[in-house]
């Protein structure tokens, strides 16, 4: 059984973050459902919801750390806990983390021993969607670990091709609110409900799809 899992709406939210923002660096924050062990370097991490942070200034301290803290009770009024932060590079062919991106997910990590830095593959992020793009690592021993694909479960309903490519041919991502934006314009949702729900009514058209296939 896989020890890691993301929900349709985290793993959505991941990709539309990237698309919306396709020439520039992105990263946010991933909240998750955990489940409560003695060892919590054992417990299985199921990734619920993401919160996307910036596309501009991605490492202006103030900033970040007034994100932190909103995300953190965010987080906690929801029963979820940070455990994690996800990038993407402006360079489409750079799956490498800087400095304040570890120092970030370092700073996570001690609080949750088995959080996750995700890396997204740029050159993967297409209408056809034809492979996973998330470069997931895991905190273990103090040391970020690369985990291969057969470790992380990711939802059905989310990952396949016809629910992103309706969402990206849809251009959905512009519903997407990051910090960035919530910070031009603070009527805008950095909790992302309007995005939300319409991640759900795609992911049960796709669902209505598949029954009447079923059903035929």
């Amino acid at each position: 059984m896989a020890d890691i899992s993301f929900s349709s709406r985290a793993y959505c939210k991941i990709i539309l973050h990237a698309a919306k923002y396709p020439h520039c660096a992105i990263n946010g924050l991933l909240l998750a459902k955990q489940n409560n062990k003695r060892d919590n370097k054992s417990a299985q991490l199921r990734i619920e919801d993401v919160v996307p942070l910036f596309h501009i200034c991605l490492h202006v301290s103030p900033m970040a750390e007034i994100a932190l803290t909103m995300v953190d009770q965010f987080a906690i009024s929801k029963g979820l806990v940070l455990a994690g932060y996800y990038l993407a590079n402006e360079n489409i062919n750079d799956l490498s983390t800087d400095k304040p991106a570890h120092k970030i997910a370092d700073k996570i990590a001690e609080n949750c021993g088995n959080s996750l830095l995700v890396v997204v593959d740029n050159k993967e992020i297409t209408l056809s969607m034809s492979s996973i793009p998330l470069r997931v690592s895991q905190f273990v021993d103090g040391k970020w670990k690369l985990k291969d694909i057969s470790d992380i479960l990711y939802d059905k309903g989310a990952t396949h091709t016809f629910v992103l490519y309706a969402l990206l041919k849809a251009e959905k991502y512009r519903n997407l609110v990051d910090f960035d934006n919530h910070l031009d314009d603070i009527s805008l949702d950095w909790q992302n409900r309007k995005l939300n729900k319409i991640i759900e009514e795609f992911i049960e058209k796709y669902k209505d799809i598949q029954s009447k296939v079923i059903n035929k």
